[in-house]
């Protein structure tokens, strides 16, 4: 069954790529083993995503402040009744667009509905998990895999849609361009299993932050 990867796990994925292939090995030496949060607990993995959702296409002061006024406005508990029962101009007030308000209230009854399963997503293989996620409004394939990675702790997800990734594979392959998506999937088959750990390594070599979790 699909689990949580522990920061031993994370060790050890990152000791056997460098062990295997000699640009892995350069990354490790450069950037160590990838620091990943403990992700959500199942309690809080609906305010997880909700927070996905607020922070997409927004710098991180600015979705930092929207996010603290849209906690605000619901309340706690955070949760789906929660959100459901906050009116929407509170939200729009909050900052939130009239699309993310909506994208967040879909995600809300998707959730309080059970068509949306939040509890057992972390039961669930990668390709299952992210199937559930984007039938939500807001939630594509990109806001899904950082769930995987990032709340998931899942060890092989490659995210090739993912500028800073593909710039940071650009980088460490010692090209001055960035792979396209479809390259970026074919140039990671060889990293299989541990795909999440190459991903960490490339926003390193990037120089950006990871997306913020």
């Amino acid at each position: 069954m699909p689990g949580q990867a522990t920061r031993p796990r994370w060790a050890e994925a990152a000791a056997t790529l460098a062990a295997r292939d000699e640009l892995a090995a350069r990354l490790h030496a450069r950037h160590g083993v990838p620091r990943i949060g403990p992700g959500a607990r199942p309690a809080h993995r609906f305010e997880a995503l909700t927070r996905a959702i607020v922070h997409q296409q927004l710098a991180g002061a600015a979705a930092a402040t929207i996010w603290d006024r849209v906690l605000s406005a619901v309340g706690q508990p955070f949760t789906p009744k929660a959100l459901l029962d906050t009116p929407p101009t509170s939200l729009r007030a909050a900052g939130l667009s009239g699309a993310k308000t909506a994208a967040v209230t879909d995600l809300a009854t998707k959730v309080h509905d059970g068509t949306v399963p939040l509890g057992h997503l972390a039961r669930l293989e990668d390709d299952d998990v992210i199937q559930h996620l984007i039938v939500v409004r807001g939630v594509g394939p990109w806001t899904a895999q950082m769930f995987l990675l990032f709340e998931l702790r899942r060890l092989d997800v490659w995210p090739t849609g993912d500028l800073g990734v593909r710039i940071g594979l650009g980088r460490a392959l010692g090209r001055s361009d960035a792979p396209d998506p479809a390259e970026t999937e074919e140039l990671g088959q060889a990293y299989a299993p541990y795909r999440s750990v190459v991903a960490w390594w490339c926003w390193r070599e990037a120089d950006t932050r990871t997306p913020d979790r």
